[in-house]
């Protein structure tokens, strides 16, 4: 198992938790069950996300996985917004910890090596295995965080934090409604006018997609440019791959009139995952 020493766990109990976080976060909580994981976000009243977290429940109430730099930040959102309702919001010691078992790993839920682990499949795409909250174990690989990135970033998934600033980005913007981040039969949440009105207009025109690069890519942060113009900005990124967050039409014109995309002089090729669905199709399959 790797232990991904870059993310945090908090814990939400008490007898209102999941109905009071429910009503907060883009994702379905009112139905999620044990040995199942959620993707989602809290956002800005203008719809733009704060935190992103991966999520499930267990006997004692809702786990959350986030960046660890950002979780004091959320776990102090969180406070803000629990006004009388019967909620604890924790964030656990370095005593826990999350961890993943990818694919190709003799490892499942029913089996899990540590005992009072929580685990689920990755609810974004089974390629990235089990994830687990965990008693800090020995034996897990503590050095293997930048093997998952590489794993993650191939398959094309953003991570806040690396791939999006937080309070920047729209749930579109970051695959969210494609990867499952959003529910939009769910009822009301933080931001939800603005992204429901993104769905039904199609007006994401600025998205995360994996490139490649023709050498190895500059830092996260930098900008990228289709010809002369600016295109986006660089994500994270393992040695010749990485994710950018691109305004796709006019990488889509630069393109057709035989323009170069680039970051820093380094060309970039736009590899986009058979799962990835543009904005044209996504109206299609919505009709």
């Amino acid at each position: 198992m790797i232990h991904l020493l870059d993310r945090a766990i908090l814990r939400l109990s008490g007898e209102d938790a999941r109905s009071w976080f429910a009503n907060l976060v883009t994702c379905d909580i009112a139905h999620l069950e044990p040995g199942q994981g959620r993707w989602g976000a809290l956002l800005t009243p203008q719809g733009k996300i704060l935190f992103d977290f991966l999520a499930t429940i267990g006997e004692d109430g809702l786990y959350l996985d986030t960046d660890a730099d950002v979780a004091p930040d959320l776990a102090k959102r969180l406070n803000f917004y629990r006004l009388r309702a019967k909620v604890t919001v924790e964030t656990l010691s370095s005593a826990w910890g999350v961890y993943v078992a990818l694919p190709s790993e003799e490892v499942n839920i029913e089996g899990l090596p540590i005992e009072g682990a929580l685990a689920f499949p990755d609810p974004r795409r089974p390629e990235l295995g089990l994830r687990i909250y965990a008693p800090v174990a020995a034996g897990a690989d503590d050095t293997a965080t930048a093997a998952y990135h590489a794993r993650r970033i191939e398959l094309g998934i953003p991570e806040g934090g690396k791939d999006f600033r937080f309070g920047d980005a729209f749930p579109h913007e970051v695959l969210m409604d494609m990867l499952a981040g959003v529910d939009f039969k769910k009822g009301c949440f933080v931001g939800q006018e603005v992204v429901s009105r993104m769905q039904h207009r199609g007006t994401a025109r600025t998205r995360i997609v994996p490139v490649i690069a023709s050498a190895t890519l500059p830092p996260a942060g930098t900008e990228i440019r289709i010809g002369d113009r600016p295109a986006g900005t660089l994500g994270s990124s393992a040695g010749t791959r990485g994710l950018a967050l691109l305004r796709l039409d006019r990488v889509e014109d630069g393109l057709a009139a035989g323009e170069i995309l680039a970051a820093e002089g380094v060309a970039l090729a736009v590899d986009k995952p058979s799962w990835w669905i543009g904005p044209s199709e996504m109206h299609k399959a919505m009709a």
